[in-house]
């Protein structure tokens, strides 16, 4: 039994396969022709992070597969009240046919997925955030800037900053993360995914210039500079990220062929320019949608390992 806990779990041809997979499922979606792939299963969707994309893309995917979503809150269940993680694994896994959790500590995700009985999803943990890394190759891949991609991130060294490392790391693309100082990514995150590029060939670097990174580039990334739980950072961040707004100047120095992405919600003015936001480069709502669309594939490449295991 497979889980989707971060990308480096996975291989390549795995990836796009699940990317292939979305995509029909999409263009079925859009010709209104909504097969069951996943009839009458229930993914427990488990939340102690708040999210809008994340709560409404796995629940409307999952009805639309033919299924039933259960939104679980940390304060609607026992795990918000102490239960052990291993404990409300345990039992939920054996009421439901998938679950889908939205945490903290990717440590606590590992932790239930160890001891469940179905198939686990990462929602967004503080080290990692998979399944938007799905939605935003999709994306790549239907603006058809797949060949010769240069993805260029600019901002904090985050989840998503992470999540771009592994998924350079397994495709073999160029990717270029530029974070002031003292908001690097993960050194051993780092270190395994220029391991994993030695064999896919993938071009990864590292620094503090934003505008070197963004040269030439055929993708322009960013995320919000402060993150749930880093509200009192506010003021010092702010400070610290002068300089790595992506604004019209910055975009001028990318590709002329380039696209802008953020996994959203997006502070207009701060990480990205209500210009930017706004042009014809970006492909933001696109990208969000494809959460919906990117999902449902991780979810059927799942089940249908599951059942081959089965």
């Amino acid at each position: 039994m497979r889980h989707f806990l971060t990308l480096a779990d996975y291989t390549k041809d795995e990836i796009l396969e699940i990317l292939e997979l979305a995509a029909k499922i999409k263009n079925e979606t859009k010709n209104k022709n909504f097969k069951e792939y996943m009839p009458k299963q229930t993914l427990g969707m488990i939340f102690e992070k708040s999210s809008t994309r994340t709560r409404v893309s796995f629940e409307t995917g999952i009805y639309q597969l033919g299924g039933i979503g259960l939104f679980l809150s940390s304060n609607d269940i026992q795990l918000g009240r102490g239960e052990p993680m291993s404990d409300t694994s345990r039992v939920i896994s054996r009421m439901v046919d998938m679950v889908m959790i939205r945490t903290f500590e990717q440590s606590k995700l590992e932790e239930f997925a160890k001891y469940s009985k179905v198939p686990v999803i990462n929602g967004l943990t503080n080290e990692y955030h998979p399944v938007q890394l799905m939605a935003d190759y999709m994306t790549i891949q239907e603006a058809g800037l797949e060949k010769d991609l240069v993805v260029a991130y600019v901002g904090d060294g985050n989840n998503m900053a992470h999540s771009w490392l592994n998924m350079a790391a397994k495709l073999g693309f160029e990717l270029r993360i530029s974070t002031p100082k003292g908001y690097e990514v993960d050194e051993n995150i780092l270190n395994k995914a220029l391991e994993d590029a030695k064999q896919s060939g993938a071009k990864i670097s590292v620094g503090n210039d934003p505008k070197e990174a963004v040269k030439n580039a055929t993708v322009v990334t960013t995320d919000t500079w402060v993150s749930m739980g880093q509200e009192d950072e506010k003021e010092q961040r702010l400070k610290d990220f002068d300089g790595y707004i992506v604004d019209n100047n910055m975009m001028k120095i990318a590709s002329p062929k380039a696209i802008f992405l953020h996994c959203l919600p997006a502070y207009r003015g701060y990480e990205v320019s209500e210009e930017v936001m706004e042009s014809e480069q970006s492909l933001i709502f696109q990208e969000a949608e494809n959460r919906l669309h990117a999902q449902k594939g991780v979810m059927v490449w799942l089940d249908r390992q599951r059942n081959i295991a089965l």
